[in-house]
């Protein structure tokens, strides 16, 4: 296997998909996704370009901290850009602000769940490459997001976490559109 295929398969590894599912992603995690994508190749990559090109020219390559170091962060701008090319190609854009007034979780769903201390938490149903859960962002494919879909308001998910069987019970179920 290439060099090339093992930095492809490490960067898929980071954000795996269940074989045979489509990507989902919102709106705006796509247009995140497209803009870092541009970001790198129309700004940073010719930027990079230009410098190694005049750290080369400098002669001896070997001690050329800008040579070297350059050198690498393009091999780490290029393993990105295959990496967000291959993303963007199988994404499929799914908007929740299209969903309307419905009380099951689906994909793109914003939900509020009510845990076994009484705490309400709220948590939105989103892409693989758009989850952050300091932001209240779970992966569709992660267990507490498969363990809501398809619930409605009012139903109860039973959870295994590391500290043992946990019950959530989902209070309210929105779509909104998510940036």
């Amino acid at each position: 296997m290439s060099n090339t295929e093992d930095d492809d398969d490490e960067l898929l590894a980071l954000s795996p998909l269940p074989v045979g599912v489509k990507n989902y992603i919102t709106p705006g995690g796509h247009r995140k996704l497209q803009a870092e994508l541009e970001q790198l190749w129309k700004v940073e990559r010719p930027v990079l370009v230009n410098t190694i090109t005049w750290a080369a020219s400098n002669g001896d390559r070997s001690e050329n901290g800008d040579y070297i170091y350059g050198k690498r962060r393009l091999r780490e701008i290029d393993r990105r850009v295959r990496f967000l090319h291959k993303r963007l190609e199988q994404a499929e854009v799914v908007d929740p602000a299209l969903r309307g007034a419905c009380v099951q979780v689906f994909f793109g769903a914003t939900v509020t769940v009510c845990n076994e201390d009484g705490r309400e938490v709220t948590y939105a149903i989103v892409g693989v490459d758009e989850a952050d859960v300091s932001r209240g962002h779970i992966s569709w494919v992660s267990p507490l997001a498969r363990a809501l879909l398809k619930l409605h308001e009012g139903d109860v998910a039973v959870l295994m976490t590391p500290a043992g069987i946990a019950e959530i019970e989902v209070v309210k179920v929105r779509y909104l559109a998510l940036t």
